[in-house]
């Protein structure tokens, strides 16, 4: 880690309180999806693909659908509760880009990949070491994407529940980062300025930014293996031209705890 602006170790010390981010800052979400779409096509191949041609069909099909999500309304307010329908729905996508439609089979390998890919997700070492030494000295809370039931499913796998004093669900607000509303839900909920909390996050767009805006102490934390399936470039997610800098860059969060007094 580079030396610390004296600026910025101040914007530290004022803090009180800590939000992180879920997949990919706490938990390897990326890695866990790999080895579970890998499981899930060694244990149901499909005939005449091999494993690596269906990951790399399913990353491609991700690519092209993750983007308009948002855009199918009816299809995105069953997917704030459940991931199982655009789960579903995408292995059903991806087996028809092969020319194989067949929806019986798209849910076998959507209920695999799910078991799997939980059986594989895991907190990064430096995450777990880091919430035991500010658990207790700071309040701590996650703000996370995705559905209702596959993020509590994630926060009861990973052990996180009594770590955390609060917990924000996209699925279950029905609405999720970036926008303001739940940033300042979850300011409120710890009865924090803004300039008091911190937020820790992998992705720019859906954590610094925001938090840069709301007027948060941000830190942002860069590891190799944040790379989608679905990536062209194989690297981890960057910083558009132009954009503001968040207060620190990390690739280890126990850079973190001698900032945080800890």
């Amino acid at each position: 880690m580079k030396p610390v602006d004296p600026a910025i170790k101040q914007r530290f010390s004022r803090v009180k309180a800590v939000y992180f981010d879920l997949d990919d800052t706490l938990c390897g979400y990326w890695l866990a999806s790999k080895a579970g779409l890998r499981a899930t096509f060694e244990q149901h191949p499909v005939p005449a693909y091999t494993t690596n041609e269906m990951i790399a069909a399913w990353g491609k099909t991700f690519r092209d659908f993750s983007p308009e999500l948002k855009e199918k309304t009816q299809l995105f307010h069953e997917y704030l509760t459940s991931g199982t329908v655009t789960r579903t729905h995408q292995m059903a996508l991806t087996l028809l880009s092969l020319g194989i439609d067949d929806n019986e089979l798209a849910k076998r390998l959507s209920q695999s990949y799910m078991v799997e890919r939980d059986r594989n997700l895991k907190l990064f070492p430096d995450a777990v070491e880091v919430l035991e030494k500010l658990h207790g000295k700071y309040p701590l809370g996650l703000i996370t994407n995705g559905p209702a039931d596959i993020q509590n499913q994630e926060v009861d796998t990973l052990r996180l529940r009594n770590l955390m004093d609060n917990i924000f669900i996209e699925g279950e607000m029905r609405i999720g980062k970036p926008h303001q509303i739940v940033f300042d839900q979850a300011a409120e909920a710890v009865k924090c300025m803004a300039d008091q909390i911190l937020m820790v996050g992998n992705s720019y767009g859906h954590d610094i930014k925001p938090a840069i805006e709301y007027g948060w102490v941000t830190a942002w934390i860069r590891r190799d293996t944040d790379v989608p399936i679905s990536s062209n470039s194989g690297k981890p997610e960057e910083k558009p031209a132009g954009e503001p800098e968040p207060d620190i860059t990390i690739s280890d969060l126990t850079e973190l705890l001698p900032l945080l007094g800890v």
